[in-house]
């Protein structure tokens, strides 16, 4: 995709956040909100940064993705979808018996395009490490992605994560941070304080860039800076809101993760096209 140009972009994201709100509608519970502040990122990066052949999922030589953030599976659905892994209406099938789509990332149900189970928070990193050193010792020239919720980063694993890649020179790693600071019960500092944030990755020896996270010329310079960086993994602080794009949902923690009424989702779908 053309740099600079971020219309086609942008009419995704939009058709990613219909897409939410209507499969987690159907099923009655999901995390919309918690999707809908990485619909960027995602977009971003499997429309414009990674490596990937949607017609041959398997392909060797593509880079990976790992969601650590497991509770916003919708938003990796979706883009999976809208990226041709598989068809868009199996979408509504979130959350049934049987489904490919469960609530958490289950690479064992044989879903098209996913890399990693994910959904028990700090274990998403400690995967993607894995897999980055995994690429190294195969002399490999594919990268590893994986998204964190800011609320993650309070897991002690995460760290563990973090300093095993700066040891080891995973400079194939990129982690990208959802940072909207808010989590189910309050805000990021109400619940644990994380300080100085981008302080603390790189007194880890990593690399850092902050982006706007709903911004697609933000987030291409970040990820164009992380590609670039050698010797060291690098971090994405990604400064996004929480349920952005539907204005009666952004930052209201009492649609964490409440089911939709009927009402609700209309206007939530009309916000959508008004918006964009």
């Amino acid at each position: 995709m053309e740099s600079g140009n971020y219309d086609n972009l942008n009419e995704i994201a939009t058709r990613l956040r219909r897409h939410i709100l209507e499969m987690t509608a159907r099923a009655g519970s999901g995390h919309y909100m918690s999707s809908f502040s990485c619909v960027e990122i995602l977009a971003a990066l499997y429309f414009q940064e990674m490596q990937v052949r949607p017609d041959d999922p398997a392909w060797p030589g593509r880079d990976r993705f790992v969601l650590g953030k497991g509770h916003a599976a919708p938003a990796l659905y979706a883009v999976l979808a809208e990226r041709g892994y598989f068809p868009v209406p199996e979408l509504m099938t979130l959350r049934q018996v049987g489904s490919r789509l469960q609530g958490h990332p289950v690479k064992s149900y044989g879903l098209p395009g996913l890399d990693a189970s994910s959904g028990s928070l700090g274990q998403g990193i400690s995967t993607a490490v894995g897999i980055a050193l995994a690429a190294q010792l195969d002399g490999a020239d594919w990268r590893v992605f994986v998204l964190l919720g800011d609320g993650e980063c309070q897991e002690g694993q995460v760290w563990e994560a973090a300093m095993a890649a700066a040891h080891f020179k995973c400079d194939n790693l990129v982690v990208i941070v959802d940072y909207n600071a808010l989590q189910s019960t309050g805000t990021l500092d109400e619940i644990m304080s994380l300080g100085d944030l981008r302080a603390k990755w790189e007194a880890f020896g990593w690399s850092v860039t902050e982006a706007r996270g709903h911004d697609f010329g933000s987030l291409q310079d970040a990820l164009a800076g992380a590609r670039a960086r050698k010797g060291m993994p690098h971090l994405i602080l990604a400064h996004t809101m929480k349920g952005h794009g539907v204005p009666f949902i952004e930052g209201n923690l009492e649609y964490h993760s409440k089911p939709l009424s009927a009402d609700e989702l209309a206007g939530a779908l009309h916000a959508l096209e008004v918006r964009h």
